[in-house]
């Protein structure tokens, strides 16, 4: 097992009926800008209960935060900050949401070019502290220091951690999960999935205990995911499909262990050049990045077929059935996992990406083998 550190300063409200506790949880007489997205908290009722518990308060709202956030977005928010003495961020909605409220609250602070913040994910304070209402289980922002913003001008989309950017508190009651619409839960599942395995599926650092936490929320997702799509107002599946998503990335699994994030980084670039949702671009990319790199990665993936499907055989065996297994699964939930069921030329996207990360001169991945060239092939075959 690697050294680390382990931190996460995040207090979790779960349950029914836990947005009425947020009242107890924000600062008395700070000013409180209310961020959200396109609208939905109006129509599942969410937005009413967050206006009854800050009866009081001192309030903006800013809507219209998109589901990947924009950089062009976030600097009108920054203005608001800057312009009425905000002094506490209340991010009601997804990991979108919330990662354009993290943004928001330090990049307020900065006065240099701030795409630089996400572009070398400067580690700066933030002029003011975050909290959420989440209402999306998917990318864990509610419980970690991530964020991933777009910018629609250059069609980049950069994400990382930020020290600063935990939120001071979240409020996470899986009932209003019960509308959301199906490709958006899947989109969840799928990001959570993904997740879990860019912090699992490297090489055996000898942390069987972060493994079997890691495999513990990929056979919560394989047993639950069926369940919520033939009964989305189940609350306790909802119950546990939001714990796996909030505990898939706020570093429980991750410590001594090796990542990779190289899945994430390729979807990023589909995300930004072609609108692909994040779960969308995480599916077609998965699959075919363990194949590229399946000397290096079989290891963790024989593992995972043994404990999540109960499949035999060698080393080889195993892990080859891991990948069509998990392909099979994200298809059994209705996720595409081709490039060519969304439009896009495979061809044309495997020289795009292979040209934007030979400009940076940057092999992602936990073993450096992810060169352009492998790169082009990964997406080429997508």
């Amino acid at each position: 097992m690697l050294n680390f550190q382990f931190y996460n300063p995040t207090r979790i409200v779960f349950g029914k009926g836990t947005i009425s506790k947020l009242r107890e949880l924000l600062p008395a007489g700070k000013r409180i800008l209310m961020t959200y997205g396109g609208g939905s908290i109006k129509k599942n009722g969410v937005y009413d209960q967050v206006k009854e518990a800050l009866n009081g308060f001192d309030v903006i709202e800013f809507g219209g935060i998109e589901p990947n956030p924009e950089y062009e977005t976030c600097l009108k928010a920054v203005d608001v900050v800057n312009k009425e003495n905000v002094g506490f961020i209340l991010a009601v909605g997804g990991g979108s949401v919330l990662d354009a409220s993290k943004f928001i609250s330090i990049a307020a602070g900065y006065d240099g070019d701030k795409w630089e913040i996400m572009k070398k994910l400067m580690p700066l304070p933030q002029k003011v502290p975050v909290g959420a209402v989440i209402t999306l289980p998917a990318t864990g922002s509610e419980m970690n220091c991530n964020l991933v913003i777009s910018r629609r001008e250059t069609k980049e989309k950069f994400g990382g951690g930020i020290p600063s950017a935990f939120p001071k508190f979240s409020i996470i009651d899986p009932s209003v999960t019960f509308s959301l619409p199906t490709r958006q839960t899947v989109n969840g599942i799928v990001d959570t999935f993904v997740h879990v395995m860019e912090q699992y599926a490297t090489y055996d650092v000898n942390s069987p205990l972060q493994d079997r936490w890691a495999l513990s929320i990929i056979q919560t997702l394989v047993e639950e995911a069926p369940k919520v799509l033939k009964n989305p107002n189940d609350y306790d599946v909802r119950a546990n499909l939001f714990w796996c998503a909030t505990t898939g990335l706020n570093f429980m699994i991750a410590p001594g262990v090796v990542e990779d994030w190289s899945t994430h980084a390729l979807g990023h670039e589909l995300t930004a050049l072609y609108g692909l949702d994040h779960g969308q671009s995480l599916a077609v990319i998965l699959p075919r990045l363990w194949k590229a790199l399946f000397n290096e990665k079989k290891e963790k993936l024989a593992k995972m077929a043994r404990i999540v499907w109960n499949v035999g055989g060698t080393d080889d065996e195993a892990a080859e059935k891991c990948i069509a297994l998990t392909e099979e699964f994200f298809r059994s939930i209705g996720m595409k996992t081709n490039l060519s069921e969304y439009g896009v030329d495979a061809a044309e996207a495997a020289a795009e990406l292979k040209r934007r990360f030979a400009e940076r001169g940057v092999n992602p991945g936990e073993t450096g083998k992810l060169t352009p060239d492998v790169i082009y092939k990964i997406v080429s075959e997508s």
